[in-house]
Formats: C-alpha cells, sequence, structure tokens
C-alpha cells in the first residue's frame, strides 16, 4: 500500500456558490490535525473541520476564505469546511456582494 495521491487544486478553479445554511468564513487559525479556527460572515467564530472529501486534496493557509457549513447541533460553535476559494474568486465573491470588501 503507497502513499495517497495528492491532486492538484484544479478541481477549485469550479465556483461553489454558498447554498442555504452555508456561510463564507476567513481562516483566522490553525488548530492542528483538520480543525480550524474561522470568523465567519454572520459575526461568529467557528470551529472548522475539514470534510473527508478534502482532506489531502486541498490545502488551507491562514487568511483564506472558506465556505463552512454549520453542524446542526451546536451551530454556533462548529462546521464543516466544504470549500477553499481561489483569489480570484474572492474577488468575484466581492464584486457580486457575497462579500463585504473589508472581509
Amino acid at each position: 500500500m503507497g502513499k495517497r495521491k495528492v491532486i492538484s487544486e484544479e478541481a477549485l478553479k469550479e465556483l461553489v456558490l454558498p447554498a442555504e445554511g452555508e456561510v463564507l468564513g476567513k481562516v483566522v487559525k490553525l488548530l492542528g490535525s483538520d480543525h480550524i479556527l474561522v470568523q465567519c460572515v454572520d459575526g461568529k467564530t467557528r470551529i472548522g473541520r475539514i470534510r473527508g472529501k478534502l482532506k489531502r486534496k486541498i490545502w488551507v493557509r491562514d487568511g483564506d476564505v472558506v465556505l463552512i457549513a454549520p453542524w446542526d447541533f451546536r451551530s454556533d460553535e462548529k462546521g464543516d469546511i466544504v470549500w477553499r476559494y481561489t483569489l480570484g474568486q474572492v474577488d468575484w465573491l466581492k464584486d457580486n456582494n457575497y462579500l463585504s470588501k473589508d472581509f
């Protein structure tokens, strides 16, 4: 059994918009393992967990804009990170009022 292949970030070229119940957020701090502290646009700070589908496929850094799906329980505290946006996509989100200009 070999090391799992890391796929490039080509899949990030498509743009995923927030669905109902999902919020955009900015990565504040990497907490280790697959947990990340995220400041969301609704004003709440949540601990995000990178979904298994995205693990080892994308790299999340401080300051990245991510899409987070709050859990059904403890939704004000925790959620799953379902997408990370590229810089060009962040500019598009700001131009189309999904994000404030100063976010």
